[in-house]
């Protein structure tokens, strides 16, 4: 299976919106079609697809949201959702050869007989991403942690370990966090040399006991 590019696709519709800065691209016919690429499927797109697709795309959001938070079960559980309201079915294919004999690159498609592209679309997407997720694990389904981007990804390291939807977001984030810490330390080295400073100096209240403490001098 083409797992890599059909997930994808729900990739692209998430991120076509951006909520924590308020923004969003799926706003008219083109932006839908942009979304298909090269699909013949975009020329059949119409308004009804702008509204269909902006409707799935909260849905996969959530997806991505569950899995990211270790959701496991909420995140199969919309996914099935929208899995039963946008069908697919498989198709053997052959469009690429494999060897100099011209013999066909058999491998499965993801045939699309919806009724309308945004629901082909959404069919797809979904299908796509779930064989990523019970082939990768959901795990691999994560949201941007740097702060306000929260795009969604899809995690394909080696060990799991990616945190960020680019590198982009990666580079903002450690810089981010070096001046946080670097902010810390001075604050930090501050506050010390404020107590050093204190323990230098000698209160009111210290001087005037030894004030009265001090033996009166005969004159």
């Amino acid at each position: 299976m083409e797992l890599a590019y059909y997930s994808d696709l729900a990739v692209r519709l998430v991120n076509s919106e951006e909520p924590s800065r308020g923004t969003d691209t799926l706003t008219s016919v083109e932006a839908v079609r942009a979304l298909f690429g090269e699909s013949q499927q975009a020329r059949r797109t119409t308004d009804a697809d702008v509204t269909r697709l902006r409707s799935v795309r909260a849905r996969l959001r959530a997806v991505f949201e569950a899995a990211a938070g270790g959701d496991e079960v909420l995140a199969v559980d919309l996914l099935n959702a929208l899995l039963i309201e946008f069908p697919v079915s498989p198709q053997i294919s052959g469009h690429e050869t494999r060897d100099e004999d011209g013999r066909p690159d058999w491998h499965m498609h993801i045939a699309d007989y919806a009724a309308s592209a945004g629901a082909g679309y959404a069919a797809t997407a979904s299908m796509g991403l779930a064989f990523h997720l019970t082939e990768l694990g959901a795990d691999r389904l994560g949201i941007c942690e740097a702060s306000p981007c929260r795009n969604a990804y899809l995690d394909t390291s080696t060990n799991r370990s990616r945190r960020y939807c680019s590198d982009r977001c990666a580079t903002r984030a450690n810089v981010a966090a070096y001046r946080a810490r670097k902010r810390l330390d001075a604050e930090r080295t501050a506050g010390a040399e404020r107590s050093r400073r204190q323990d230098r100096e000698p209160t009111g209240r210290t001087a005037d006991t030894a004030q009265e403490t001090s033996p009166a001098i005969d004159r």
